[in-house]
C-alpha cells in the first residue's frame, strides 16, 4: 500500500523551526483505494472480518465495542476510564449526512442503552441491535475517514505535549515512520493511535504510565527510527502496560493478540 502524505513536506518544514507554536497541523491524506484498504485491515484486526462482531461486548471489559473500529461506549451511569468513541463516530457520520438509525438521534447525550454484558448479549438479536449492525457494514468507509482525520488531529496534541527540546526528534521519527512505503508505516501510526490511543490522557495509565502512542516514540528517543524499532518499542510499551495493570483485569489474557497486531505493521501488502 502506497500512502499519500499531500503538503507534508511544506507542514513539516514549517514545524521544525516552530515548535513552541500553539498549533501544529498534519494532513495526511489517503485516496479511496488506500481508505478501502486500511478500512478492511482495521476490520480484520478488530473483528476478524466478521458481521456479527460489529457489536461486541468483550469478557473482562466494562463497555461494549461497535463498528469496524470497535469504538468504546458508556451508559450514562459509567465513569469513562478510557477515551469514549462512539458517539464521537455518530457525531461525525451526522455532519456527513450519513442514515443514522434514528433511535441513536433521539437523546442529546447518546449514552449506551445496555448497562450490564448479560443485558447487551440479551439484546444481541434486537431490531435495534441488527439495525445497528447493519448500518455499521454499510458505513465503513465514514469510519475509516473518523479514524484517519482523529489520527491527523493527534498528531499535533502529541508533538505538543513534549518538551521543546524533544519535539524536533519526535518529529523526525514520525517521518521517518510515515515515509516508509514498503512496510506501511502510516497504516502503523494510523492504527496504532486507533488501537490503544495517543497516550495523553491521565485516565488512560496504570501506576501514572500510559501506552498510547506518545509513549511508543518517546521510547524510540534513543534508538534509530524504522518500522522496526516502532513495532519493537510499542510491544515494550504493552508488555509494561500489562506488567502494571489491576490483577483483576488479568491483561496477560490480551497481550499474544496485541503482538500480533502489531506484526501486521511489518508485512507487506
Amino acid at each position: 500500500m502506497k500512502l499519500k502524505n499531500i503538503a507534508i513536506p511544506i507542514i513539516l518544514t514549517w514545524i521544525s523551526s516552530n515548535f513552541s507554536a500553539q498549533e501544529i497541523n498534519y494532513n495526511f491524506q489517503l485516496n479511496s483505494h488506500e481508505l478501502e484498504w486500511l478500512s478492511n485491515r482495521i476490520y480484520s484486526n478488530e473483528c476478524n472480518s466478521n458481521f456479527n462482531c460489529l457489536t461486541y461486548w468483550n469478557a473482562g471489559e466494562e463497555f461494549p465495542s461497535l463498528g469496524i473500529g470497535h469504538f468504546i461506549w458508556f451508559h450514562s451511569e459509567q465513569e469513562p476510564g478510557f477515551e469514549e468513541t462512539f458517539p464521537q463516530l455518530i457525531e461525525f457520520m451526522r455532519i456527513r449526512n450519513a442514515p443514522i438509525p434514528n433511535w441513536l438521534t433521539e437523546e442529546s447525550n447518546l449514552n449506551s442503552p445496555w448497562k450490564s454484558r448479560e443485558i447487551f448479549y440479551a439484546n444481541f438479536h434486537s431490531t435495534d441491535m441488527v439495525e445497528l449492525r447493519n448500518f455499521l457494514a454499510q458505513q465503513k468507509a465514514l469510519q475509516v475517514e473518523f479514524i484517519v482525520e482523529r489520527f491527523n488531529l493527534t498528531l499535533s496534541q502529541i508533538i505538543l505535549d513534549f518538551p521543546i527540546s524533544e519535539r524536533t526528534k519526535i518529529d523526525g521519527i514520525l517521518r521517518k515512520i510515515s515515509s516508509d512505503s514498503n512496510t506501511m508505516g502510516l497504516y502503523a501510526l494510523i492504527d496504532y493511535v486507533h488501537f490503544k490511543g495517543a497516550g495523553l490522557s491521565s485516565k488512560e495509565t496504570y501506576k501514572g504510565q500510559g501506552w498510547g502512542l506518545k509513549q511508543v516514540l518517546h521510547n524510540m528517543l534513543n534508538q534509530p527510527a524504522s518500522i522496526n524499532s516502532f513495532v519493537e518499542s510499542a510491544e515494550q510499551i504493552l508488555e509494561r502496560r500489562v506488567e502494571n495493570a489491576p490483577t483483576a483485569r488479568n491483561e496477560q489474557q490480551w497481550l499474544a493478540g496485541w503482538r500480533k497486531r502489531l506484526q501486521t505493521y511489518l508485512s507487506t501488502r
